[in-house]
């Protein structure tokens, strides 16, 4: 059962403020959606949290990991995506991400249970499959709980589920595995996620596709139809605005993949930390900074793009510009303790670009291309975010670990430095888009 429609707010004509508000039962769904969030990026970062008691058991290298991490996980998580968004954008989205929790869920306590590398492969393939379909209907179906100029605070609120996963990831993950095994830290995160697929799966009603986007001053946007799927996809990749924001934020997680699927094995391989160590500062540095980060750039968003839509660029642009100095300082830092300061700087700044591009997309595309549109988004950023960043991060590792022993994760951190001026620039681009459009309407 859908909920009822919202009421409309007294708003002048023209007005780019919010209109409407959010529907009946909207913050209760967020605070579901976000709960699957948190597990759907808890049980993907384990691997990476975990990596040094699963090398010292299963002999993989970083190569090895990065791969497992990034490329092949991505592939499947990518592509995977594509058919799952469009189903959803055919069929009932909170049946879908049911499903997909269910079997995501699954693979996890089979990652824990894995006796090689090539079964270790396998599981974690599996859980990019069942992940695939988590996060593109949770997009649209926030989109059509809240109403523009809502949006971005209720996707920045939603994107708090990465910092909260992995720092959760982090905590407990590392606390189990130091208690018990990195075997059970898999099985027990995994069977949580059982249960929360049933609580999605009974405790959150389809809403009105399209319901909340008749706000004053703004052209409607068809709702209630069937969007083909080449259609969809042609008009992805040819709009300037959404194919830039896409490839911007790709780049962008060229940094953040990259460096944070290798971040806990750094820390304790060449910083000195522990797990214990890593199960509390590590863990807090992650909830405090990336949560902090995210949030804020949600209210940021919603502020700024009400004077202008080029603040969904240039935002981003300017976070990113401000990270550089602390990301280099982290990756020089000669103890742990100092390294967390610093990191503490490109956690926060690395992450505003998240609710700009969802928010970007979301509102840029009509509500029956709404699934598939963030699945296309999530495509080109993971395909090359997930994919290049871990993959490139290990194979840099390997290749220098004969010439610098003690040091070859530090300078493939190094590495990926360049990467934030390309992020910058494309971002940049995209904000000269953004105005020119403004200055046509």
């Amino acid at each position: 059962m859908a909920p009822p429609p919202a009421s409309v707010v007294a708003d002048s004509p023209g007005s780019s403020a919010a209109a409407l508000q959010p529907a009946k039962g909207a913050w209760p769904v967020l605070a579901i959606l976000c709960f699957v969030y948190v597990l759907n990026f808890l049980d993907r970062q384990l691997l990476s949290i975990l990596a040094k008691p699963i090398q010292d058991e299963l002999g993989v290298s970083d190569g090895q990991l990065g791969l497992i991490g990034g490329l092949y996980f991505a592939l499947f998580y990518c592509l995977i995506s594509i058919p799952v968004g469009w189903l959803a954008d055919r069929t009932n989205r909170t049946r879908v991400l049911a499903l997909a929790c269910g079997l995501w869920s699954a693979a996890t306590m089979a990652c824990g249970l894995s006796a090689n590398y090539p079964q270790l492969v396998l599981a974690r393939m599996t859980v990019g499959v069942g992940e695939a379909g988590g996060v593109p209907p949770s997009y649209a179906i926030i989109t059509d709980y809240f109403p523009p100029g809502r949006r971005g605070t209720a996707l920045g609120l939603f994107n708090l589920g990465p910092p909260i996963g992995q720092a959760l990831g982090v905590a407990f993950g590392a606390a189990i595995a130091a208690a018990y095994s990195w075997r059970a830290a898999f099985i027990v995160l995994g069977a949580v996620g059982l249960v929360a697929a049933a609580v999605v799966l009974f405790g959150v009603r389809e809403p009105v596709r399209g319901g909340l986007d008749q706000v004053a001053g703004q052209p409607p946007r068809p709702a209630g139809g069937r969007s083909g799927f080449w259609p969809t996809v042609r008009m992805f990749f040819s709009t300037p605005t959404l194919l830039l924001v896409a490839l911007a934020s790709a780049a962008t997680q060229v940094i953040t993949y990259g460096a944070g699927n290798f971040t806990t094995l750094f820390l304790m391989r060449e910083k000195g930390m522990t797990l214990p160590d890593v199960s509390l500062w590590y863990a807090l540095v992650v909830a405090v900074g990336m949560g902090g980060g995210i949030y804020a750039s949600g209210r940021v968003i919603d502020r700024f793009t009400r004077i202008s839509r080029a603040a969904y660029a240039t935002v981003p642009a300017l976070s990113l510009s401000l990270a550089v100095l602390p990301y280099i300082a982290f990756v020089w830092a000669p103890s742990w303790p100092l390294a967390l300061a610093f990191l503490l700087g490109p956690t926060f700044l690395n992450y505003f670009y998240l609710s700009s591009a969802v928010a970007l997309v979301q509102d840029e595309v009509a509500p029956e291309q709404r699934v598939l549109s963030g699945a296309l988004l999530l495509l080109v950023m993971n395909l090359i975010g997930m994919g290049v960043g871990p993959t490139f991060v290990g194979m840099v590792s390997d290749a220098l670990k004969a010439s610098h022993p003690e040091n070859s994760l530090q300078l493939a951190f190094y590495a990926l430095t360049p990467v934030y001026a390309v992020a910058v620039a494309l971002f940049l681009a995209l904000a000269g888009v953004l105005r020119r459009e403004e200055a046509r309407r």
